[in-house]
Order: structure tokens, then sequence, then C-alpha cells
């Protein structure tokens, strides 16, 4: 009798043990985040039909936090399309970053000197898959491009 009430009581915890809530991982002291929305609107995911009430306090929260965070790094990738030392190295770093601002003109481009090398990265990619997308559209024009685990900024 004693052994049925138990395995009783386990088939009935098994279902609210398999149940997790929402995890928050944070990885190096960074926040893992979901980054489907970056950059976009969630009231363009929303579709038509949709009407969100939204008061300017509610508003100005959300703005103030967005102003807030936008110093703090995160891990995250971005994908190096230059990297030489020669002697045009300055100059043509300055036309690569210059070309893809122009084609890609809502991806941030970061040129960099570290002697002797000029870099040109392009990207604030919260996850690989943000990355790869980029990546995959670069690799034509760029066939030496990487992708790099770093410190990006915080979106905006």
């Amino acid at each position: 009798m004693m052994k049925r009430l138990l395995v009783l009581f386990l088939l009935a915890l098994l279902p609210c043990l398999t149940l997790r809530a929402q995890e928050y991982r944070v990885d190096n002291g960074s926040a893992q985040v979901d980054s489907t929305l970056v950059g976009r609107s969630i009231l363009s995911v929303l579709g038509s039909g949709v009407t969100v009430n939204q008061s300017r306090a509610m508003r100005s929260a959300f703005d103030n936090y967005v102003s807030n965070n936008a110093s703090k790094k995160l891990t995250g990738y971005r994908i190096r399309v230059y990297f030489e030392n020669g002697q045009n190295a300055r100059n043509r770093s300055e036309a690569v970053a210059r070309s893809i601002s122009g084609a890609y003109p809502g991806i941030g481009v970061y040129r960099t000197f570290e002697s002797p090398n000029f870099k040109v990265c392009v990207g604030d990619f919260r996850t690989k898959d943000e990355a790869l997308k980029v990546y995959h559209s670069l690799k034509g024009a760029y066939p030496t491009a990487i992708i790099l685990k770093e410190t990006i900024n915080y979106p905006r």
C-alpha cells in the first residue's frame, strides 16, 4: 500500500519537475540575452490589428533603461573582414570600412590599429547565428572574413 502511494505521489510530482521558468544565465559576468528582437520594436512583431496602450512614464522608463546601459559591454561576436600591415593597409582599411558602412548602414563598423596591423570588424552580434547571417553575405566580397568572439557594444 505504501509503495503504491509513493509511486502515485512521484507520478503526480513528475510534471511539476519538468516545468521550468525562463532561465537567466550569467557566464563570465555577461548576461546571456535572447537577441531575436535586437534593433526591432516589439510592436513590429505583433502585426496589424493590435493596439498597444502605453503610458508616457513606461516609455520614458524604457528609454532611460536603454540609455543607462548603453555604456555596458557584452560578450558577443564580430566579423573581421580586414587584417593587414602593408604600406597601403591604412588607406585600404579606411576604404573597406566606408564600403561596408555604405552597404550595411545599420551595422557598426570598427576600424582599429594594433601595431603593426590595421583591422576592420563588423557588427555587434549577440549570437553566432546572427553573425553567420551577415558573414555569408560578406564572404563573397571578403574571402578572408572570420567570425570572432569579442566584447561588443550594448545594442541601441
